[in-house]
């Protein structure tokens, strides 16, 4: 029976955080990690990014889920999510939230000193995201510089200093991110509009904003070439991995319409978890071969 209520918690907590969504952001941490090794970087360095990375992005889907528990309570589409169910508490989720931001920071402190004294800032970016969609439209692009932390940070966690080639990677995954969350928050357009929530949709309307979706993508792709040419590990296999990317971009705004969103879940997540998987294939085998 314990056990029972134990597994029912875990499985709570995994939906609460969209566990399934890790895949968007990781790929880009790993590369960027592979890339300023030169290779795999020791043991220790990659358990506490990984460690940092999970900490961040679990601690930030947990909190963003208590700041729009209102939110998520009056939106049809939201409704059935743990908190306005009552299936969960604020309180415990805070704690949780509070727990896993803590285990960031001292991943941080266990790989450098820049990392450490650089968390505030991303721990600022992971709870300020949350309440973007308050005040401004570009909360799609708040998302996407909050999940650009991954990669750059990587970066620091190994090097301890910046170059360009982790801040092209991090500007890729920021219009990456943005495009797909765009085409997702399209779907909310009565809603956002009829409550005062700030999005792309609400601010331009359904059509503009996939079309500055379908602008953010390609520029993604551009920023990527870029981190190829950069880095002398990556080579064919890795603009391979492009081309596939590219071809499921395609696919992805060929999916949806201003006039037929009915399939926004899977043009905004379905095909973009193959597209980090995709990266991080392609990627993690060029940069070791």
């Amino acid at each position: 029976m314990v056990l029972n209520k134990l597994v029912k918690k875990i499985q709570d907590y995994g939906t609460l955080v969209m566990f399934s969504h890790t895949v968007f952001s990781l790929s880009f941490a790993l590369i960027s990690m592979l890339l300023i090794s030169n290779g795999l970087p020791s043991v220790y360095t990659i358990f506490w990014i990984l460690v940092a990375f999970m900490g961040a992005r679990t601690g930030a889907n947990a909190i963003n889920r208590v700041i729009d528990a209102e939110i998520d309570a009056k939106n049809p589409r939201t409704a059935t999510r743990q908190l306005p169910q009552g299936l969960m508490n604020k309180k415990e989720v805070i704690i949780f939230s509070i727990i896993c931001f803590i285990v960031m920071v001292v991943a941080a402190a266990m790989l450098n000193t820049l990392s450490l004294l650089l968390s505030p800032i991303a721990l600022f970016l992971l709870v300020i995201y949350s309440y973007t969609k308050r005040f401004t439209w570009a909360c799609h692009l708040v998302l996407g510089i909050t999940s650009a932390a991954a990669p750059v940070g990587a970066w620091l966690a190994v090097s301890g200093e910046i170059t360009w080639l982790p801040l092209f990677m991090g500007a890729a995954n920021t219009l990456w991110v943005a495009g797909f969350d765009i085409i997702y928050g399209s779907q909310d357009y009565a809603f956002d509009t009829a409550n005062g929530i700030n999005s792309m949709a609400a601010r331009f309307g359904v059509k503009n904003a996939l079309h500055i979706a379908a602008a953010f993508h390609p520029a993604a792709l551009v920023l990527l070439i870029a981190v190829g040419i950069l880095s002398p590990q990556l080579d064919i296999i890795y603009y391979i991995g492009l081309s596939i990317i590219a071809l499921l971009f395609i696919l992805e705004h060929r999916l949806i319409s201003p006039d037929n969103l009915t399939n926004v879940k899977v043009a905004s997540y379905s095909i973009n978890q193959l597209v980090s998987i995709v990266f991080l294939v392609f990627g993690v085998i060029d940069a070791l071969v």
